[in-house]
């Protein structure tokens, strides 16, 4: 589905049922580099279940047009722009990494707008490390291969996956690749500025679901469980095994948490 946001061309995937703005709305935020097809499995099932997905590639993502956007409120202010170009007045907002920061500081900002959160692989801060931000810039490879050896526990390295013949580091490293020039570089900068976790998740006033890996070594558990504690009507799940990217490496486990928004 193409959407025409802030002036520029938006791609945003529905999972293959045609939205409709009468239906509980989902919006899909996905991480540094990535775009939709990150959340494939979750639009698709969340669609057949009754609710309006958009998945969607943030602006210079994926089929999108427009640059990266350069901090976390711009994105909260761009998701809030994505649901007036559709004419939806609430959703439910679901975010991977940087887009559980985009998440937050949307429902933090638009409380009215905000039916729900879920928090994938979040922290109340992101500082992301000075070599792989100097290798965004720089040797844009060498950063993607960093992503991928800390975003994925030691089983997914291995080639443990639940979807038989998926390869989740030989994907993820490919999505990372394709990037345009400096967006990943622009995402990274996004995250490590953004200061505001702490403040702005006691101003949200949805539900917000904090779903964290057990192995996550880019934004730990245990910063999950802080996220939590600090959102008025938060809850947190832990699934054991994982890391980072755990819509890959739990699917169906996140597929689970998420049919409640």
């Amino acid at each position: 589905m193409w959407i025409e946001v802030q002036g520029e061309r938006i791609f945003a995937a529905t999972g293959g049922v045609a939205f409709d703005p009468a239906r509980p709305a989902v919006v899909l935020v996905h991480g540094a580099g990535m775009d939709h097809s990150v959340w494939t499995l979750h639009d698709r099932a969340l669609a057949h279940a009754g609710r309006a997905v958009l998945s969607v590639d943030l602006p210079g993502h994926g089929r999108s047009e427009g640059e990266a956007l350069a901090s976390i409120p711009a994105l909260a202010q761009w998701l809030a722009a994505l649901l007036d170009a559709v004419g939806i007045g609430q959703a439910a907002v679901a975010g991977h990494s940087m887009g559980a920061l985009a998440a937050l500081s949307f429902a933090a900002r638009f409380p009215a707008r905000a039916r729900a959160a879920a928090l994938l692989g979040a922290a109340a801060q992101m500082p992301v490390n000075e070599d792989l931000r100097n290798a965004a810039r720089e040797k844009p490879a060498a950063a993607a291969a960093m992503i991928v050896g800390w975003g994925f526990s030691a089983e997914a390295a291995l080639g443990g996956s639940a979807a038989p013949g998926l390869w989740l580091t030989g994907t993820a490293t490919s999505l990372l690749a394709g990037a345009r020039p400096g967006v990943l570089a622009a995402d990274l900068e996004a995250c490590n500025d953004y200061a505001d976790g702490l403040s702005d998740a006691a101003r949200v006033r949805c539900p917000a679901l904090v779903i964290a890996g057990e192995r996550d070594r880019m934004s730990p558990a245990k910063a999950g469980r802080e996220l939590a504690a600090a959102l008025p009507h938060g809850d947190i799940r832990v699934l054991p095994g994982a890391g980072h990217m755990v819509m890959a490496e739990r699917p169906d486990a996140v597929l689970d948490l998420l049919q409640g928004l």
